[in-house]
Formats: C-alpha cells, sequence, structure tokens
C-alpha cells in the first residue's frame, strides 16, 4: 500500500468515528438542543455527494467511506427531524 492510501484511510477512519459520539448523545439522550438542523442537512447533502461522486469514478473506497458517514449523519438528523412527542417532549 502506498502512502496516499494510507493517509485517504486514515482520514475515511476519521471522518466516520467523528459523528459517532454525537450519534450516541443525539440517541441516549434525546436531547438535540445547540445541534444545527441545516448544518446536518449539508453534511448529509455533502456525503450524498461524494457517493455519487464515489460512483462516477467507480471508487470503492470513497462509496463505502461517505456511506457510512452519510448513514450516521442521517441518524442525528432523522432526531432532530422527528415530531416532538417521538422525541419525548410535550407538544
Amino acid at each position: 500500500m502506498k502512502i496516499e492510501e494510507y493517509l485517504g484511510l486514515a482520514a475515511s477512519l476519521f471522518s466516520m468515528a467523528s459523528f459517532v459520539p454525537q450519534v450516541l448523545k443525539v440517541w441516549r439522550e434525546k436531547d438535540n438542543r445547540g445541534v444545527s438542523r441545516r448544518m446536518y442537512m449539508l453534511t448529509a447533502s455533502g456525503f450524498a455527494l461524494w457517493i455519487g461522486y464515489g460512483v462516477a469514478r467507480g471508487d470503492l473506497p470513497i462509496i463505502f467511506a461517505n456511506s457510512v458517514c452519510f448513514a450516521l449523519s442521517a441518524a442525528i438528523l432523522a432526531r432532530l427531524l422527528l415530531p416532538r412527542a417521538a422525541r419525548g417532549k410535550a407538544p
């Protein structure tokens, strides 16, 4: 493996891992105050575009890493977009 591939692998792992603490916090505590809905909409959209780019290039590492990041950011976004009653809060 070349140094570029190690760098890409490390970048992918760090990107994927960066979402895990936020996903766990938002879903466990059911508290998403302070989490920007717009930011996660843009983030999920960006990952979707990266997936499209990876598909167009036939680049499986790009597809895989961005698919994982998309799923994690979509999990946070889902919690942000759920109706108040589903989040355990009074209407």
